[in-house]
Protein backbone atom coordinates (compact mmCIF):
# COMPACT_ATOMS: atom_id res chain seq x y z
CA UNK A 1 0.00 0.00 0.00
CA UNK A 2 2.97 2.43 0.97
CA UNK A 3 4.98 1.56 -2.39
CA UNK A 4 1.46 2.23 -4.68
CA UNK A 5 0.99 5.63 -2.37
CA UNK A 6 4.30 6.68 -3.56
CA UNK A 7 4.13 6.26 -6.60
CA UNK A 8 0.88 7.72 -7.21
CA UNK A 9 2.51 10.92 -5.61
CA UNK A 10 5.65 10.59 -7.99
CA UNK A 11 3.72 10.42 -10.93
CA UNK A 12 0.63 12.92 -10.03
CA UNK A 13 3.76 15.57 -9.50
CA UNK A 14 4.31 15.23 -12.82
CA UNK A 15 3.17 18.12 -15.24
CA UNK A 16 3.44 15.82 -18.40
CA UNK A 17 1.73 12.78 -16.66
CA UNK A 18 -1.27 14.67 -15.51
CA UNK A 19 -1.65 16.37 -19.33
CA UNK A 20 -1.48 12.78 -20.56
CA UNK A 21 -4.06 11.50 -17.92
CA UNK A 22 -6.27 14.54 -19.03
CA UNK A 23 -6.52 14.00 -23.05
CA UNK A 24 -6.68 10.58 -22.43
CA UNK A 25 -9.67 11.13 -20.50
CA UNK A 26 -10.87 13.41 -23.04
CA UNK A 27 -10.37 11.04 -25.95
CA UNK A 28 -12.08 8.05 -23.96
CA UNK A 29 -15.14 10.28 -22.91
CA UNK A 30 -15.62 11.44 -26.13
CA UNK A 31 -15.71 8.16 -28.23
CA UNK A 32 -18.46 7.14 -25.40
CA UNK A 33 -20.31 9.98 -26.39
CA UNK A 34 -19.59 8.73 -30.18
CA UNK A 35 -20.79 5.26 -28.89
CA UNK A 36 -23.79 6.38 -27.25
CA UNK A 37 -24.94 8.45 -30.47
CA UNK A 38 -23.91 5.79 -32.77
CA UNK A 39 -26.42 2.93 -30.56
CA UNK A 40 -29.15 5.61 -31.07
CA UNK A 41 -28.38 5.57 -34.41
CA UNK A 42 -28.62 1.71 -35.48
CA UNK A 43 -31.56 1.49 -33.27
CA UNK A 44 -33.43 3.93 -35.25
CA UNK A 45 -31.81 1.93 -38.30
CA UNK A 46 -32.06 -1.47 -37.78
CA UNK A 47 -33.46 -3.96 -40.02
CA UNK A 48 -34.68 -7.71 -39.59
CA UNK A 49 -32.41 -9.86 -38.00
CA UNK A 50 -30.82 -12.66 -40.04
CA UNK A 51 -29.87 -16.55 -39.69
CA UNK A 52 -26.35 -17.79 -38.08
CA UNK A 53 -24.87 -20.74 -37.53
CA UNK A 54 -24.35 -20.90 -34.24
CA UNK A 55 -27.62 -19.03 -33.02
CA UNK A 56 -29.89 -20.99 -35.00
CA UNK A 57 -28.70 -24.04 -33.70
CA UNK A 58 -27.95 -22.87 -29.68
CA UNK A 59 -30.74 -22.13 -26.97
CA UNK A 60 -31.22 -19.20 -25.39
CA UNK A 61 -29.52 -19.32 -21.53
CA UNK A 62 -30.15 -16.39 -19.40
CA UNK A 63 -26.61 -14.55 -18.87
CA UNK A 64 -27.52 -10.94 -18.22
CA UNK A 65 -25.92 -11.78 -14.24
CA UNK A 66 -22.59 -12.53 -15.96
CA UNK A 67 -21.91 -10.14 -18.43
CA UNK A 68 -23.95 -7.73 -15.83
CA UNK A 69 -21.91 -8.14 -12.66
CA UNK A 70 -18.40 -10.12 -14.53
CA UNK A 71 -18.08 -6.64 -16.42
CA UNK A 72 -18.66 -4.98 -12.86
CA UNK A 73 -15.87 -7.41 -11.78
CA UNK A 74 -13.35 -7.09 -14.59
CA UNK A 75 -13.77 -2.61 -14.28
CA UNK A 76 -12.66 -3.28 -10.97
CA UNK A 77 -9.75 -5.69 -11.26
CA UNK A 78 -8.83 -3.24 -14.23
CA UNK A 79 -8.76 0.01 -12.00
CA UNK A 80 -6.66 -2.29 -9.02
CA UNK A 81 -4.02 -2.73 -12.30
CA UNK A 82 -4.07 0.89 -12.94
CA UNK A 83 -4.18 2.32 -9.73
CA UNK A 84 -1.24 0.34 -8.59
CA UNK A 85 0.88 1.18 -11.62
CA UNK A 86 -0.44 4.47 -12.74
CA UNK A 87 1.88 4.99 -14.89
CA UNK A 88 -0.42 2.85 -17.29
CA UNK A 89 -3.05 4.80 -17.24
CA UNK A 90 -2.57 7.40 -20.28
CA UNK A 91 -2.11 4.06 -22.83
CA UNK A 92 -4.99 2.37 -21.21
CA UNK A 93 -7.31 5.13 -21.41
CA UNK A 94 -5.84 6.31 -25.21
CA UNK A 95 -6.28 2.91 -26.16
CA UNK A 96 -9.56 1.82 -24.95
CA UNK A 97 -10.65 5.21 -26.36
CA UNK A 98 -9.67 4.31 -29.50
CA UNK A 99 -11.27 0.79 -29.23
CA UNK A 100 -14.48 2.70 -28.85
CA UNK A 101 -14.36 5.27 -31.54
CA UNK A 102 -13.42 2.77 -33.87
CA UNK A 103 -16.32 0.50 -32.98
CA UNK A 104 -18.92 3.31 -33.02
CA UNK A 105 -17.53 3.68 -36.59
CA UNK A 106 -18.53 -0.05 -37.28
CA UNK A 107 -21.54 -0.21 -35.60
CA UNK A 108 -23.42 2.18 -38.04
CA UNK A 109 -22.33 0.51 -41.03
CA UNK A 110 -24.81 -2.48 -41.13
CA UNK A 111 -28.10 -2.14 -39.87
CA UNK A 112 -28.91 -5.45 -38.58
CA UNK A 113 -31.57 -6.19 -35.97
CA UNK A 114 -31.61 -8.49 -33.09
CA UNK A 115 -32.68 -12.34 -32.70
CA UNK A 116 -35.72 -12.92 -31.71
CA UNK A 117 -35.67 -14.98 -28.93
CA UNK A 118 -32.60 -13.75 -26.38
CA UNK A 119 -31.79 -13.20 -23.38
CA UNK A 120 -33.36 -10.49 -21.00
CA UNK A 121 -30.72 -7.51 -19.66
CA UNK A 122 -32.49 -6.05 -16.65
CA UNK A 123 -29.64 -3.81 -15.17
CA UNK A 124 -31.57 0.24 -15.55
CA UNK A 125 -31.47 2.02 -18.46
CA UNK A 126 -28.04 2.91 -18.51
CA UNK A 127 -26.32 -0.30 -18.63
CA UNK A 128 -28.64 -1.34 -21.25
CA UNK A 129 -27.73 1.09 -23.64
CA UNK A 130 -24.25 -0.12 -23.00
CA UNK A 131 -24.79 -4.12 -22.90
CA UNK A 132 -28.01 -4.42 -25.31
CA UNK A 133 -29.41 -2.69 -28.66
CA UNK A 134 -28.52 -2.92 -31.82
CA UNK A 135 -25.30 -2.04 -31.49
CA UNK A 136 -23.60 -5.63 -33.21
CA UNK A 137 -20.34 -5.49 -34.93
CA UNK A 138 -18.10 -6.27 -33.43
CA UNK A 139 -18.50 -7.68 -29.63
CA UNK A 140 -17.19 -5.32 -27.15
CA UNK A 141 -17.51 -7.52 -24.60
CA UNK A 142 -15.31 -10.01 -26.46
CA UNK A 143 -13.04 -6.92 -27.91
CA UNK A 144 -12.33 -4.87 -24.50
CA UNK A 145 -10.71 -7.88 -22.39
CA UNK A 146 -8.74 -9.01 -25.32
CA UNK A 147 -7.71 -5.68 -25.60
CA UNK A 148 -6.55 -5.43 -22.61
CA UNK A 149 -5.31 -8.63 -22.54
CA UNK A 150 -2.89 -7.49 -25.13
CA UNK A 151 -1.56 -4.43 -23.25
CA UNK A 152 -0.93 -6.30 -20.40
CA UNK A 153 1.06 -9.31 -22.21
CA UNK A 154 3.99 -9.56 -20.47
CA UNK A 155 2.57 -9.52 -16.81
CA UNK A 156 1.09 -13.14 -16.92
CA UNK A 157 -1.69 -12.62 -14.17
CA UNK A 158 -3.10 -9.67 -15.58
CA UNK A 159 -3.09 -11.07 -19.33
CA UNK A 160 -4.71 -14.24 -18.05
CA UNK A 161 -7.56 -13.08 -16.41
CA UNK A 162 -8.58 -10.58 -19.47
CA UNK A 163 -8.05 -13.70 -21.59
CA UNK A 164 -10.66 -15.71 -19.58
CA UNK A 165 -12.81 -12.70 -19.28
CA UNK A 166 -12.80 -12.22 -22.77
CA UNK A 167 -13.60 -15.81 -23.50
CA UNK A 168 -16.54 -15.87 -20.83
CA UNK A 169 -18.23 -12.96 -22.20
CA UNK A 170 -17.52 -14.24 -25.71
CA UNK A 171 -19.22 -17.65 -24.88
CA UNK A 172 -22.05 -15.54 -22.80
CA UNK A 173 -22.85 -13.16 -25.41
CA UNK A 174 -23.45 -16.18 -27.99
CA UNK A 175 -25.74 -18.49 -25.38
CA UNK A 176 -27.95 -15.22 -24.89
CA UNK A 177 -28.20 -14.25 -28.48
CA UNK A 178 -27.02 -10.69 -27.90
CA UNK A 179 -24.22 -10.78 -30.83
CA UNK A 180 -23.99 -12.88 -33.95
CA UNK A 181 -21.27 -15.16 -34.14
CA UNK A 182 -19.48 -12.64 -36.43
CA UNK A 183 -19.13 -10.02 -34.10
CA UNK A 184 -17.62 -12.21 -31.42
CA UNK A 185 -15.19 -13.61 -33.79
CA UNK A 186 -14.34 -10.85 -35.93
CA UNK A 187 -14.15 -8.76 -32.63
CA UNK A 188 -10.39 -10.62 -31.61
CA UNK A 189 -8.88 -9.64 -35.18
CA UNK A 190 -10.49 -6.06 -35.38
CA UNK A 191 -8.84 -5.65 -31.19
CA UNK A 192 -5.59 -7.05 -32.20
CA UNK A 193 -5.22 -4.13 -35.03
CA UNK A 194 -6.61 -1.53 -33.11
CA UNK A 195 -3.58 -2.52 -30.23
CA UNK A 196 -1.23 -2.25 -32.81
CA UNK A 197 -2.23 1.37 -33.65
CA UNK A 198 -2.48 2.74 -30.44
CA UNK A 199 1.36 1.65 -30.05
CA UNK A 200 1.87 3.54 -32.89
CA UNK A 201 -0.18 6.53 -32.52
CA UNK A 202 0.61 6.81 -28.80
CA UNK A 203 3.92 5.47 -28.68
CA UNK A 204 5.06 7.96 -26.03
CA UNK A 205 2.43 6.88 -23.76
CA UNK A 206 3.84 2.87 -25.36
CA UNK A 207 7.06 3.80 -24.52
CA UNK A 208 5.99 5.38 -20.92
CA UNK A 209 3.80 2.00 -19.99
CA UNK A 210 6.56 -0.38 -20.96
CA UNK A 211 9.35 1.42 -18.39
CA UNK A 212 10.05 -0.13 -15.11
CA UNK A 213 8.39 1.86 -12.18
CA UNK A 214 10.18 3.27 -9.21
CA UNK A 215 10.45 1.09 -6.04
Amino acid sequence: MKKMILKNKHHWKNKDFRTNVFWGSVIFILSMIASHFASIYVNIRASSYVTDILLDNLPVIDVDGILIYGAIIFFIFLMYWVITEPRRLPFVLKSAGLFYAIRSIFITLTHLGPSPIRTPIEAGNVLNRIISGNDFFFSGHAGLPFLIALIFWDEKWIRDISLIASLIFSISVILGHLHYSIDVFAAFFITYSIFHMSQRIFKKDWNFFSQKDID
